[in-house]
């Protein structure tokens, strides 16, 4: 196998477009007319987008099965944005040749499932003690880089938003599963809540759930 870049317009794939429901993805685009098979090939979205160096784990799909099935299904259990990249193909000399398409209109990117992130926070004080402790434990279905998440700091009652407060952020990533962060002290009347230091992005891929 290998891939070359594709120089004819009329073998390049054009307006491809995708949408999820109910975990079932569909991907249509324009079928160019001299063109009889694809390669369709999965990442994640938010990895660098390599070129495959195999066909291994890439799927073979032709114009027949494209029109049988009016478009491309599959069923995506993958968690967060996946970028999908269609191949158009051809057997040259007894070898498979994968063409790119240098601006990009063959790549699609759709939402898959949000990873859920589960976390908790303990308080423990003394009677006569200035100060309390808390721990907090961070369960995640998936790794995470230690700049998604934050904690927020405020006396008198738990932070509403990341502004209600003093912000923390954390020094390293959470690995998949459960992480018991070491325990820290704060003042008898403060609380802590744990945020998405960008909700907007970040609230898109995965979901922040209280125990």
């Amino acid at each position: 196998m290998r891939i070359d870049n594709q120089a004819l317009e009329s073998r390049q794939i054009r307006g491809l477009a995708g949408k999820v429901n109910d975990n079932r993805c569909t991907l249509q685009w324009l079928w160019p007319a001299e063109v009889e098979a694809v390669y369709v090939h999965k990442t994640r979205a938010d990895l660098p987008h390599d070129e495959p160096a195999s066909l291994q784990g890439m799927k073979l799909y032709t114009k027949d099965e494209y029109k049988a099935n009016n478009g491309y299904h599959e069923r995506l259990e993958d968690i967060g944005a996946v970028r999908y990249t269609i191949y158009v193909t051809e057997l040259s000399a007894g070898e498979t040749i994968l063409y790119r398409q240098q601006e990009g209109s063959n790549q699609h990117t759709v939402r898959g499932a949000k990873a859920k992130i589960y976390y908790s926070i303990q308080y423990k004080s003394g009677l006569f003690k200035k100060h309390k402790t808390v721990q907090i434990q961070v369960m995640s279905e998936v790794p995470l880089a230690k700049d998604v998440l934050c904690y927020v700091k405020k006396q008198g009652g738990p932070p509403a938003r990341l502004e209600d407060g003093t912000l923390y952020p954390f020094v390293e990533d959470f690995p998949p599963g459960r992480t018991v962060l070491p325990a820290i002290e704060i003042g008898k009347d403060e609380m802590i809540r744990l945020f998405f230091t960008d909700g907007r992005h970040y609230g898109q891929l995965f979901e922040l759930i209280p125990e």
